[in-house]
């Protein structure tokens, strides 16, 4: 292949191989008529130089790796096989910061990958936005939501999860301590409950909250979030609401 034929196979300029050829990075082939001419050794060299600008290495680095006698064509495979799958990891591990942070905001919550860790732990409220968004997204409930959220730091939400966690800690403790879900004092945790969402994300109606109680037992994942708390308590949380909501 001729410098125009690799420049265009490669992406890169005329110009740039000449500059390779000119350091001693990538040299072709000199016919008597001056054209330059690369075979399979300088095409699998042009492979190895390109690989290597991708990994980061400055040319230097290159031309010296690739001069380095002690280091075969089979070493430069093994050790840019090694390099790129540790990049990969660390782009896919950046690619799933980015998209949690995308999810997030769609959720309204406008805080960096390490907050939401940090609020929110290993119950990563972005992992179900999709389908969170599509059950929901055009309810009032959910763009009131939004609005409300979005402008919550991290202490804010500090301080919501930490209500929220009192409410659910103080249920489990009825729940211990024999408490029927109909009597007033689980009742008034209820409310308690009910009042949180409406001061924090919208407007919970009754009617919304025991619709709210009803998925607490039907949908898995949250019922074993209360039941993380205490064995028993999405049932019990679920029973309180109902009480509460028929007054």
């Amino acid at each position: 292949m001729n410098v125009g034929e690799v420049a265009a196979a490669a992406g890169l300029s005329v110009r740039t191989l000449h500059h390779w050829d000119a350091v001693g990075l990538l040299v072709p082939h000199k016919a008597a008529n001056g054209y330059r001419d690369y075979g399979p050794a300088e095409l699998e060299r042009l492979r190895q130089v390109l690989t290597y600008r991708e990994l980061g290495f400055g040319l230097d680095q290159v031309k010296a790796l690739l001069d380095d006698p002690d280091v075969d064509a089979l070493a430069h495979l093994r050790r840019q096989q090694e390099l790129l799958a540790d990049r990969i990891a660390r782009l896919q591990d950046v690619a799933a910061l980015v998209h949690r942070a995308v999810e997030a905001k769609s959720m309204g919550i406008d805080l960096e990958p390490h907050e939401l860790r940090e609020v929110f732990g290993e119950q990563d409220p972005t992992q179900h936005a999709a389908e969170a968004h599509g059950r929901w997204g055009q309810t009032d409930a959910w763009k009131q939501s939004h609005a409300r959220t979005s402008s919550y730091s991290k202490q804010d939400w500090l301080r919501v999860q930490a209500e929220m966690a009192d409410v659910q800690e103080r249920l489990a403790a009825a729940l211990s301590a024999g408490l029927p879900a109909s009597s007033p004092e689980a009742q008034s945790l209820a409310e308690e409950h009910r009042q949180h969402i409406s001061r924090s994300y919208y407007d919970c109606s009754p009617e919304m909250h025991v619709a709210l109680a009803q998925m607490y037992l039907s949908d898995e994942r949250f019922t074993a979030h209360y039941e993380r708390v205490a064995p028993g308590l999405a049932q019990y949380v679920h029973d309180a609401v109902q009480a509460a909501a028929r007054g």
